[in-house]
């Protein structure tokens, strides 16, 4: 049996208990450029949000899991989205709310275990990521998970300091028969 649990992280579900750490997140303006975010998300759309967040995979296209620290505190989240099941794949993103959380392998740990997951129990053929060009960490983290670099979308996304490309990466799985 797959267990969503690693050496230093556990993914979960999120539970009602989540709003305020989901409200501070999606309301943090420094990530709206990688997350696409144009206004504020009130506690009351996030807590409608929370209310639906059972939802299958297969109905909605997405699977938001909370990245929590051995002690269950959640200190990120790791999202599949776009799930096309009839191609057998997915986008996914990853973000790490606080910066001292970061650089410690967590990130890697969560990506390793959704990729299992994507993998394994959903029978994934492949899933995607389109990562700012200056986002140096995230390029290097998928990069060292065994996401290859397949193109870039020139100038794709408007930030506050003007256009910039976006890189796409995949990653087949190498365990499919």
């Amino acid at each position: 049996m797959l267990k969503l649990r690693g050496d230093k992280v556990v993914l979960r579900a999120l539970e009602p208990s989540d709003l305020d750490f989901l409200y501070q997140l999606e309301n943090d303006t420094s990530i709206w450029e990688i997350s696409g975010t144009l206004k504020p998300y009130s506690k009351k759309v996030l807590q409608l949000y929370l209310e639906n967040a059972h939802r299958d995979i297969y109905e909605v296209k997405q699977l938001r899991l909370c990245v929590c620290d051995l002690e269950g505190e959640c200190i990120g989240l790791i999202d599949l989205f776009d799930f096309d099941p009839k191609n057998q794949r997915a986008g996914i993103g990853i973000v790490i709310a606080h910066p001292e959380d970061r650089n410690k392998g967590v990130g890697a740990e969560a990506l390793s275990l959704l990729c299992k997951y994507a993998f394994s129990v959903l029978d994934l053929h492949q899933l995607f990521v389109n990562i700012l060009e200056n986002n140096q960490s995230s390029i290097h983290l998928f990069e060292k998970m065994g996401f290859e670099r397949i193109g870039v979308k020139k100038e794709w996304i408007r930030t506050s300091s003007g256009f910039k490309n976006e890189i796409m990466f995949q990653k087949i799985n190498s365990n499919e028969s």
